[in-house]
């Protein structure tokens, strides 16, 4: 197990690296202060060096020489994680995947495309559209492909196309040392063996480097059709939203927005919606399902007094719509100039959603913090993010404390402490909670994949158990 740095091993490694790669190694403070720190509250804790990889094979060599010197080797790709899995605690090497960005291959008729980990989401869709296909998984952000399937990322699309543990065929990766493997090949399904693939979605880059995916696309919809729907309470907003999943409803977005994110894209995105708790919706499919669709979400929402602003229907506007969604964690940041931003993710079982999220707008209220809540509710996915001043310690220890109590009322409820963040750094506390002695089960997987602890260590366990020591 690595727990403390290890300088000589780093200054060896560094000096071969600079042979090697040349100026696609730097150890510039400002660049690696940059590679230590994402849109998270947790603290910066840069690496010592930031290595740009173009090929497996240079992965491969430098997991390689890593691994030898027992020196941490941290994965990044555009640094959008918000629970810390891009930090470096104990220093090391970390290899920027930005510059493996290449489209391999595309497969139209089989509805796959083969890309590289740094091909971010939107370049891959704007690549695929004149081909009539996209790639639905939509967290927001343009994250990288090889990001979103190392922290098996989600968001707005997930209710209808799932997740990125739905949409991954197969990978390539590069393994403890240097060893290049393939998890699956390109069948539809297969019953050959333990499922790599998704082992390796999802651990963050714990077990190994990404340096490959196979991906699931779609057919680009013959129509979309957006709405903004409000309502008096939160409860009555999930409540729709539950019995709109229960009755088989093909809704391809459902997020929800309560009233003071709505303020907030209002000012930051110069809209002009309705200052209401809130559900932005999306349908695809034919004119004629998008039609009967809407037809079926409206007449649900009559008995809990729900409200369409009619502005929200052609494409302009459904355009600026959702660029505003996905802008509401700065929105949120600008309700407070000079404020930090702690933000949570839990998910329950839907028929639990509308008493979580009541709970914790009465939570917010009782501790007097400002925490707008939004989230991808088909899913019975919410998110928190809670304003503080950080020169304010009391005020950080109660949105701390909110944190907690939220993560662990979704646990309570049968659900979990995140739904698409991960666990990283910032959720450490509550995956044993959550899973219990399972979590023992992972430290072995980790131990066997990993001897050496250098996949992106202290990360997802506290203390994971190295080659050596007493197991499970």
């Amino acid at each position: 197990m690595i727990t403390s740095r290890n300088e000589a091993g780093i200054a060896h490694v560094l000096r071969m690296l600079q042979q090697e790669f040349g100026k696609r190694l730097q150890t510039n403070p400002s660049s690696c202060e940059q590679h230590g720190h994402t849109t998270t509250w947790l603290c910066n804790q840069p690496p010592d060096g930031v290595i740009y990889p173009h090929s497996t094979d240079e992965v491969a060599k430098i997991v390689t020489l890593c691994e030898h010197h027992s020196v941490p080797i941290i994965p990044y790709g555009t640094g959008t994680s918000l629970e810390g899995q891009v930090n470096a605690p104990v220093g090391g090497i970390t290899i920027d995947l930005t510059h493996m960005n290449q489209i391999l291959s595309v497969y139209p008729e089989d509805l796959q495309v083969v890309v590289q980990p740094g091909v971010t989401r939107e370049q891959l869709n704007v690549y695929l559209r004149e081909q009539g296909l996209f790639f639905p998984v939509d967290p927001g952000a343009d994250a990288s492909l090889g990001g979103m399937t190392a922290t098996r990322a989600s968001g707005t699309n997930a209710v209808l196309y799932g997740t990125m543990k739905d949409n991954v065929i197969g990978l390539e990766l590069v393994t403890a040392g240097g060893a290049i493997i393939r998890t699956a090949n390109r069948a539809k399904k297969s019953a050959a063996g333990y499922d790599l693939t998704q082992l390796i979605v999802g651990s963050e880059g714990t077990l190994g480097v990404i340096t490959e995916i196979t991906l699931r696309l779609r057919g680009i919809p013959e129509a979309v059709a957006s709405a903004v729907w409000m309502f008096p309470s939160v409860s009555a907003a999930c409540e729709v939203t539950i019995q709109a999943i229960q009755s088989g409803l093909r809704i391809a977005r459902i997020e929800l927005v309560d009233q003071l994110t709505v303020s907030a894209i209002n000012a930051y995105s110069k809209l002009a919606l309705p200052e209401m708790t809130s559900l932005l919706l999306e349908f695809h499919g034919t004119e004629a399902a998008v039609e009967e669709q809407q037809t079926s979400f409206r007449e649900i929402t009559e008995a809990f007094l729900g409200e369409k602003d009619s502005s929200t229907v052609g494409a302009e506007e459904r355009n600026k719509l959702w660029k505003a969604r996905h802008n509401a964690y700065w929105a949120i940041r600008a309700l407070q100039p000079g404020t930090q931003a702690f933000v949570t993710d839990v998910c329950v079982p839907i028929s639990r959603l509308a008493e979580c999220v009541k709970a914790a707008h009465r939570r917010l209220n009782d501790m007097n913090l400002i925490g707008p809540i939004a989230g991808h509710v088909g899913d019975g996915n919410f998110h928190c993010a809670l304003l503080f001043d950080p020169e304010d310690s009391d005020e950080q220890s109660r949105a701390e404390e909110f944190v907690g109590w939220l993560n662990e009322l979704a646990i309570s409820m049968d659900g979990t402490c995140t739904g698409e963040h991960g666990i990283g750094q910032g959720k450490i506390a509550y995956l044993e909670k959550e899973l219990g002695p399972a979590t023992d089960l992972m430290r072995s997987i980790k131990t066997a994949l990993d001897p050496k602890q250098i996949f992106n260590p202290n990360k997802i366990f506290s203390q994971p158990v190295a080659q050596g020591e007493d197991g499970p």
